[in-house]
């Protein structure tokens, strides 16, 4: 089925007003391509196959069609959804009572592996019509009998190639085996490797409808892309200046290692940023820890690898940022969609070093899609952002807030000093900006490519307008001076001069005059 290119607005797809009311409140106003494509198939009941990238919005593409055709005085469950892991069963749960808010009676459960199962069969026996579970755990209470299909209506499978990396083809089959009723079957999944396809042939109807989204749309429109050729050394300080320039709520940072991510997090940590990481060594306890504050807004930065970040599904994150380019081209469109979900917008910025460059013409080609290069903002710009998200902040205060009080405060310390409500005001937005930690020149941040000398010499030039412009009036290195000539590190001396080359010694053959006897 080819996407149709005109966009639909949710209130022009003859949903029920519950559903409209419920999407108006989470903020979404038109349809994603996979949403429109899939909805109105799910809600005819047809069987569907989804393939779609995560982040395009999958959940609401099932969710509520299955809100819309469950029965809430049926207290059996009558749609099952499996999930490849928990934090990805968590957040489609609930996301689809988001859906239900407004319908009364309808119970949404997630079961999974870590939670106490006794806990999960008392839940089990009360009015729960839709349950979003992991493989194996469905399994156990299929075989425990805690769990009966024989009321089942839909059953989706989302994410279904991740689902089989992780060794869960066996337990899929098997449930999709015991559902005795007649029902719809729903199979989303970000590609279409053979096990899949055998999956739909011997569990869907032949008529099952196929829907696909275009790889132009892998890396979602939404999602503003840059990169930043940096010199080697200087990426936290980077990410330093992208955090206060845009000052993201909420933001996602990626590293290629566990021990990067860790080096990261407590360098920020120690530069004032609200910052945690996830990775593989964390206990689940430890990782629901992290994940909880980064959801409740505790912890504004995650710092992540990507097994690690593997399901994480969490809505509003405003950027993600590559502090690492990935060495696998797909895992950069698993990255950066995790910003722009679902008709949101956002931004993700890579960061860059040396040869590294041909790497993001190689994702350009591959995403079908363009990653603008910039600088690394300027000190002064960083310093003017900052400033205006406080002002932002104060005004809002001073707006809403009785501050009769403090004005009084205020008045009788002035009429002791010669200082004046400005000054006062001055002095306070300075103590809230915090120390100047950023003693980084901006020309530090401007960088040239050995391979070409043209740009090295332009680079150079750039660097000095650059802390004319700031008014340092330290010398340029010596070695600046010199990678500008085209003449390379390794061929100078400490001071800066260059190394003059020692001929090798060798040998030398005398072809000897033959001489007749």
């Amino acid at each position: 089925m080819e996407e149709n290119a005109v966009d639909i607005k949710y209130e022009d797809a003859g949903l029920d007003e519950r559903i409209l009311r419920a999407v108006a409140e989470i903020g979404y106003e038109v349809m994603t391509p996979i949403q429109k494509e899939a909805i109105p198939v799910m809600l005819n009941g047809k069987d569907l196959i989804g393939q779609a990238q995560t982040g395009t919005g999958k959940t609401a593409a099932f969710g509520i069609p299955i809100v819309e055709r469950v029965d809430p005085f049926e207290e059996r469950p009558q749609a099952l959804i499996l999930c490849p892991t928990r934090e990805l069963a968590i957040q489609a749960a609930e996301e689809i009572r988001k859906y239900a808010k407004y319908y009364s009676g309808i119970r949404v459960l997630p079961i999974y592996g870590g939670q106490d199962i006794s806990k999960q069969i008392r839940s089990l026996k009360g009015n729960s019509q839709i349950v979003v579970g992991t493989p194996g755990r469905i399994m156990d209470h299929i075989r425990r009998h805690t769990l009966k299909l024989d009321a089942l209506k839909i059953m989706v499978l989302d994410e279904a190639d991740e689902m089989l990396d992780m060794g869960f083809r066996e337990d899929i089959e098997t449930i999709l085996k015991d559902i005795p009723s007649e029902h719809q079957t729903a199979l989303f999944s970000a590609t279409m490797p053979k096990p899949i396809v055998e999956i739909t042939k011997n569990y869907q109807k032949s008529d099952a409808v196929f829907v696909k989204i275009p790889s132009k749309e892998l890396t979602i429109p939404l999602v503003k892309q840059y990169f930043y050729e940096i010199p080697k050394g200087m990426k936290t300080d980077a990410v330093s200046r992208l955090l206060d320039y845009y000052n993201p709520k909420r933001s996602l940072i990626f590293t290629n290692t566990k021990r990067m991510a860790d080096e990261l997090s407590e360098e920020l940590i120690g530069r004032g940023y609200f910052a945690d990481t996830l990775h593989g060594d964390l206990s689940q306890q430890q990782r629901d820890h992290v994940m909880t504050g980064f959801k409740n807004g505790g912890t504004e930065i995650l710092i992540a690898t990507d097994v690690a970040a593997r399901g994480l599904d969490v809505d509003d994150v405003e950027a993600v940022i590559n502090y690492d380019v990935p060495e696998d081209i797909e895992y950069y469109v698993h990255r950066i969609g995790r910003t722009g979900r679902a008709g949101r917008k956002g931004r993700a910025f890579t960061l860059v070093v040396g040869r590294e460059l041909y790497k993001i013409r190689d994702i350009e080609r591959y995403c079908h899609t363009r990653i603008e290069s910039r600088r690394i903002p300027a000190a002064r710009d960083v310093k003017a952002s900052k400033a205006q998200s406080i002002l932002d902040g104060i005004m809002d205060i001073a707006e809403k807030e009785d501050l009769t009080d403090m004005v009084a405060l205020i008045e009788n310390r002035l009429s002791d000093t010669e200082l004046t409500t400005l000054d006062i005001a001055a002095a306070f937005l300075k103590k809230a900006m915090g120390s100047d930690q950023d003693n980084i020149s901006d020309a530090d941040f401007i960088t040239y490519r050995s391979e070409d000398r043209r740009t090295r010499k332009r680079a150079f030039a750039e660097r000095e307008r650059v802390r004319r412009g700031n008014g340092e009036d330290k010398p340029v290195k010596e070695h600046d001076r010199a990678a500008a000539r085209g003449i390379r590190s390794k061929d100078l001396n400490l001071d800066g001069s260059v190394r003059t080359k020692k001929k090798k010694p060798g040998f030398s053959f005398v072809r000897k005059k033959r001489t007749k006897n």
